[in-house]
């Protein structure tokens, strides 16, 4: 009795921390969109802020719902509320510093930088 006690809880301890946003991509991020315009963005537990030049911000809020390694790639799953479904790719192995923020079909919407913004093509030219 008590084991199933102890795994109920590891249960439900892994279920609320899956619908957060994980640490590896929490934070701010250099973001260039497929135009080449330059934005902000900003990834938090369960919503993120896009910036864009002017100032002006929009807010979404996400759930989880995915995570993928394969070869060291990651991929995130991100469910967002108005239904939209995003995938948060680390395409470089053992690298979480460059990604790509995809919508449901794998078109780019923005690649993203830690330090710098930088380009989908220079992603794939560190490769």
């Amino acid at each position: 009795m008590k084991n199933i006690k102890h795994i109920l809880v590891l249960f439900v301890m892994v279920v609320l921390t899956a619908c957060s946003g994980s640490d590896t991509y929490r934070g701010d991020w250099k973001a260039i969109n497929n135009q080449g315009e330059k934005y902000q963005l900003t990834f938090k537990a369960k919503s993120f802020v896009v910036t864009n030049a002017k100032g002006e911000t929009t807010n979404y809020n996400y759930t989880q719902n995915k995570v993928s390694i394969s070869n060291g790639v990651e991929t995130y799953g991100l469910n967002l509320e108005d239904g939209r479904k995003y995938q948060l790719n680390f395409p470089l192995p053992e690298d979480e510093s460059v990604g790509v923020l995809l919508d449901a079909n794998g078109k780019v919407l923005y690649t993203i930088g830690r330090d710098e913004y930088i380009t989908y093509d220079a992603i794939f030219a560190l490769d």
